[in-house]
């Protein structure tokens, strides 16, 4: 970066009331964005400081940069296409835990300091017994929250008014449930007292958290434009989606005044339970993924912008979540789950953003599963029928898991046995050694891909059947124009 010296050398650092572990392009897209927001339009007053999870590297940059970089989100903000960079003053400094064990425990003697935030990937938060109370430091991230946390408690005498707020993003579910029970964890391990046991557990609050936005990391086509823009070489530069989401659950009323997020524009929502939040996310924007890869592929599409920019394909995705996905979500107010629908839409129709099917297709099958599955069997059981979009999408799911299409093969990334398990079976069909009626019913009957047997569902067996037939007759997008014209396919 060529400093701008006047903004690094008069810029005034806000009380250091964040410890964040980890400062990669997620945080600093998401949280240290939201912290730098909080700072500009209230009374928050707080700034980050990042600590190094990981031995090996450096925050070099931050240093160089003096905490500083941009953010560039594009995007639709209500309908509008919108790009905005800006930049983000919110971090204070780096300490590397591995080379600065001391600065780092002194963090903790720190009165303001309040809240701590962590992306240490999914695998991050686990026990490990090899650590020990005197390594400096530890292991493992929660080894060393401990370790900083009872060095908080030994020093404020347990000062029932020195706890913190942890805000976990780790895309794990019930994360702050799982960080909390590993730091009580390494306490029974290492012998701590019985009172930082109580001190965690009473004035410590573990939140569970739901994060969500698309950061795609360094512009690399943009940056020189960027670059020309802001009048800086900013190393740390990060590109992302407008769209944020973070869904905070276990925090008390004295927590959501100290973070007054609901004096902002953000979208961060205190809530009582982060359950439904979930099964929302990963039904609405995770299950339309699922269900726009294989009919888009085989629509002859690649990416999510082609099929957003597909008249039809467009319809029969907005369909699938309007008509079929959001019957399913009863548990939450309409206003919210319609409002997510319409900002996934969006969100896919984001042009910055070049998301290709084929690579959204990975693990297709245990991903139908957990987004798409439950929703056909709720369909059933609330509304008496099966919802003819989705399992639309399920029957060009195995339509494309024959690994070609119109003399084109598909690069399919998959289990082997799932992979191997439809080829063949395909093969038998191409051999007419099986008729559709059997191809079908045994893919539905392999619990071994499904965790159960799909024939049980009624009828689903037969529209398959039927959807297969017809694709292979007009081909795909016939058939599914036929499902959104609301046409009979008998």
């Amino acid at each position: 970066m060529k400093k701008q010296e006047k903004t690094i050398s008069t810029r005034k650092k806000a009380p250091e009331r964040i410890l964040q572990f980890g400062g990669g392009n997620f945080l600093r897209a998401f949280t240290d964005w939201m912290f730098h927001v909080l700072n500009s339009t209230t009374d928050f007053n707080g700034s980050v400081v990042v600590i190094k999870p990981t031995e090996k590297g450096e925050y070099q940059e931050l240093k160089e940069q003096d905490g500083l970089f941009h953010v560039a989100l594009d995007g639709y903000k209500n309908g509008n296409l919108v790009s905005e960079v800006t930049l983000i003053k919110s971090i204070s400094r780096t300490i590397h835990p591995y080379r600065q064990w001391q600065k780092y425990l002194e963090l903790a003697e720190q009165s303001e300091m309040r809240f701590i935030v962590s992306n240490t990937t999914e695998a991050g938060i686990q026990f490990s017994d090899t650590d020990a109370l005197d390594h400096a430091p530890p292991k493992e991230f929660p080894a060393k929250l401990t370790r900083w946390l009872y060095h908080r408690f030994q020093y404020f005498e347990g000062d029932t008014n020195k706890g913190c707020i942890i805000l976990p993003c780790e895309l794990i579910e019930q994360n702050g449930d799982r960080l909390k029970s590993v730091v009580l964890q390494y306490a029974e391990h290492w012998k701590l007292k019985t009172k930082f046991g109580n001190w965690i557990k009473e004035h410590n609050y573990f939140c569970n958290t739901l994060v969500d936005r698309i950061v795609s990391g360094y512009p690399t086509e943009r940056a020189e434009k960027i670059r020309a823009q802001i009048d800086f070489e900013d190393k740390l530069l990060v590109a992302g989606e407008q769209y944020h989401s973070w869904i905070i659950q276990g925090a008390n009323d004295a927590t959501q005044k100290e973070l007054p997020f609901h004096k902002t524009n953000l979208h961060v929502q205190f809530v009582d339970d982060i359950t439904e939040y979930r099964e929302m996310k990963v039904r609405i924007l995770n299950g339309a993924h699922t269900a726009m890869v294989p009919v888009g592929y085989l629509s002859g599409v690649r990416t999510v912008k082609e099929v957003m920019n597909d008249t039809d394909i467009s319809t029969f995705v907005e369909e699938l979540l309007s008509n079929e996905i959001i019957t399913t979500l009863t548990n939450l107010p309409q206003d919210e789950v319609h409002k997510f629908v319409n900002d996934t839409l969006d969100r896919f129709r984001n042009p910055t953003l070049k998301h290709f099917l084929i690579n959204i297709s990975l693990n297709s099958c245990s991903k139908f599963v957990t987004r798409l599955l439950p929703a056909i069997k709720e369909c059933v059981i609330e509304n008496g029928q099966l919802p003819k979009r989705i399992v639309f999408a399920f029957s060009c799911l195995i339509r494309m898991y024959k690994g070609e299409y119109n003399n084109e093969n598909i690069n399919l990334n998959d289990n082997t046995e799932i992979l191997d398990f439809f080829r063949n079976n395909w093969k038998k069909k191409e051999d007419k050694l099986i008729s559709y009626e059997e191809l079908v019913l045994v893919s539905l009957k392999n619990s071994d891909i499904w965790g159960e047997d799909l024939d049980k569902i009624h009828g689903l067996s037969k529209e398959v059947v039927q959807n297969l037939q017809f694709i292979e007759q007009l081909g795909v997008k016939a058939t599914m124009k036929q499902i959104t014209d609301h046409k009979s396919l008998v």
